[in-house]
């Protein structure tokens, strides 16, 4: 402000304080209290400016382990668990065909699953968070960085089957044990890779169980695979491909649905038409 009302009646000391206006008084007290409030809104503006620098200064200093964590999931319980991994893995191992399976095997499934997702370039653990948020986080931490057939076996359950994959190896581990050993088999040149002495154990396994097992096991795989398009046993042709296109509008990735709800749709009318 150029000039200063409050410097007036001295900068007009020649006028004779007769000649001055009887509301003269009355504008000089006006001034001085507006006056009074902008030097006070000034105080309260300077001491905002202080405190936003204040926490500026304190955010960026702030501990690094707080860094790239998600403030939601701080205080928040991991998902999956050491013990729950560890529970899992023993009882797959206790199930008919643990044998057949092999770590090697197993890892080359979690990558070719990956592969076969959407979009294909995402690990294990980002895929599961896309779904869950910390989900693949906190599986990779409990599995740890030590990796056994049992462990293989647990992250191979969950990248065939997502987020449902806890209740699977709760549930019916002998069927998670059977499905990756079908999945293993399908493996591009899986037979070469094995041993004379593997071949064997496998041969003399599956004959073993390929008379009681196989008629079951089919029967168990098209109930399944019906009950996944949501239809009951004895379904027509035409009824399984009215679930089956319906659900692939529903879970097709590119319309923002799941690619392994997607993937499980496509392999059940697979198997039903075949």
């Amino acid at each position: 402000m150029g000039f200063d009302p409050r410097q007036w009646s001295s900068s007009s000391s020649a006028r004779d304080d007769r000649d001055r206006p009887k509301h003269a008084e009355r504008v000089t007290s006006n001034v001085e209290a507006l006056l009074q409030e902008n030097d006070a809104l000034r105080r309260e503006v300077r001491r905002l400016h202080q405190e936003l620098d204040r926490l500026h200064r304190q955010q960026w200093h702030r501990p690094q382990r707080d860094h790239g964590r998600d403030p939601s999931r701080q205080q928040s319980p991991a998902r999956v668990t050491p013990v729950q991994v560890q529970r899992w893995g023993d009882s797959l191992a206790m199930q008919t065909g643990w044998s057949v399976l092999r770590q090697q095997g197993l890892e080359a499934l979690i990558d070719q699953l990956n592969r076969s997702g959407f979009p294909p370039q995402l690990n294990l653990a980002q895929r599961l968070d896309r779904v869950v948020n910390g989900l693949g986080t906190d599986l990779l931490a409990a599995v740890g960085s030590r990796s056994t057939k049992k462990t293989a076996a647990v992250l191979a359950a969950f990248a065939l089957y997502g987020v449902r994959a806890s209740e699977w190896l709760e549930e019916d581990p002998l069927r998670v044990v059977a499905e990756l050993r079908q999945r293993q088999r399908q493996q591009p040149g899986n037979a070469g890779r094995r041993t004379r002495s593997d071949q064997r154990a496998t041969d003399r396994e599956t004959n073993r169980e390929a008379g009681g097992e196989a008629r079951a096991g089919s029967w168990d795989r098209r109930n399944e695979a019906l009950a996944v398009l949501g239809l009951k046993a004895g379904a027509s042709q035409a009824s399984i491909k009215q679930a089956f296109r319906k659900l692939v509008k529903q879970h097709h990735p590119d319309l923002g649905g799941s690619a392994q709800a997607f993937r499980r749709v496509n392999d059940a009318y697979q198997l039903l038409m075949t």
